[in-house]
């Protein structure tokens, strides 16, 4: 078998303490957890990528959790142990997410020297009171100063999470915002909505709280998309914009249905459309992490039809929708022979553009959900 691309992803699941919205798999530790806890991850990459020798890693991506908080000689070990024991392409896309209140020169040239070439801030929202509603430990002031920081540091590439729908929002606080974020010019912004999870403080508090009705939410959705396109960021996927040429590949990977395998509790992983996660807890990561190679994870072989259904409704996520020749290419039939009715039906009702590709319309991606369910269950 050739070379073949490989995206990996490294979940960090320590933070200072919980967003109120936040339903990750992620916990305050001690220096001595996270000590642990690191060392898990390294035998874990290490004992792993025996798997993958004909793999290279296209892109890597450190998620949490709050990864920031992980001290300069922590984030160099665990590069050198992927470099280590994987082959990492030279235009490798690294990325880290990384929370404002985390942040200093000395981590972000730390950085940079390990290889990271794309920082993810998770900003939200630049009000403060609306980062106090959701839990938020820093303030836009603090966020300011880090972005200021990566800037001066040589980060050439960053991403700004941003969030709409928060309790006490209004149309107004969110455009000021998202033109203070444009202010800045990131490659890239990545704009939410606030979805209320189950276990989550929001979602148990969500009685007294004042969320934004369904036509102010739609209102910060056309907002966004209005006002990222007049200061020229594409839109390429559902809520995720770029500069041209920056678009994420890391998440494309997800969207495409490309290999990736995952490390950390709770990280999910799909190769050559086997699916598999590891234990969330750690003491049963702990346990996994020791049996790899004797006993595999519980693995999910997908169906053929299951690799059909995943490929139509992630890759509608994508504003350049699904190709016909891709989807030929992938299955070996042509996309009506399988979806023809459930195609024509949505055209008919405005929610798809069927062409040389099948891409949502406007219509469509506000309803996006109905309209991926219809290739779940018809």
């Amino acid at each position: 078998m050739g070379v073949r691309e490989l995206s990996l992803y490294l979940h960090i699941p320590f933070c200072i303490r919980k967003c109120r919205y936040c339903d990750f798999l992620s916990w305050p530790a001690s220096a001595q957890e996270q000590e642990e806890y690191l060392e898990l991850l390294l035998a874990e990459i290490e004992k792993q990528s025996f798997f993958y020798k004909p793999y290279q890693a296209a892109t890597v991506f450190i998620g949490g959790g709050t990864p920031s908080l992980l001290s300069p000689e922590a984030v160099n070990q665990i590069f050198e142990k992927l470099n280590h024991n994987f082959t990492i392409k030279d235009d490798c896309e690294i990325t880290l997410e990384a929370n404002p209140d985390s942040v200093t020169m000395e981590k972000l040239a730390a950085w940079l020297q390990a290889g990271v070439n794309r920082l993810s801030i998770g900003l939200q929202s630049t009000d403060d009171e609306e980062l106090k509603r959701i839990g938020r430990v820093h303030d836009y002031r603090t966020f300011c100063n880090a972005y200021e920081m990566a800037r001066r540091a040589g980060f050439g590439n960053i991403n700004v999470d941003l969030m709409a729908a928060l309790p006490g929002q209004t149309v107004c606080s969110y455009r000021r915002t998202l033109e203070r974020v444009l202010s800045l010019r990131p490659e890239h912004i990545s704009a939410y909505s606030l979805i209320l999870e189950e276990g989550t403080w929001l979602h148990a508090h969500r009685d007294e709280l004042a969320f934004p009705s369904e036509d102010e939410d739609r209102a910060f959705y056309e907002l966004t998309g209005k006002l990222l396109a007049e200061n020229n960021y594409m839109r390429y996927e559902i809520s995720n914009y770029a500069q041209p040429g920056y678009e994420c590949r890391h998440n494309q990977v997800y969207w495409t249905r490309g290999d990736y395998v995952g490390f950390g509790p709770g990280a999910a992983s799909m190769v050559n459309d086997v699916r598999w996660s590891n234990p969330r807890s750690m003491p049963e990561y702990r346990e996994a992490v020791r049996r790899i190679g004797s006993e595999s994870a519980e693995k999910q072989y997908l169906s053929r039809q299951e690799q059909m259904e995943e490929f139509m409704f992630l890759g509608l996520r994508l504003t350049r929708g699904v190709r016909k020749q891709d989807f030929q290419e992938k299955f070996g039939l042509p996309i009506e022979a399988v979806y023809g009715e459930i195609l024509e039906e949505l055209r008919r009702d405005g929610l798809l553009i069927v062409e040389d590709a099948v891409r949502l319309t406007p219509y469509g991606t506000d309803i996006s959900n109905y309209v991926m369910a219809k290739f779940l269950f018809g």
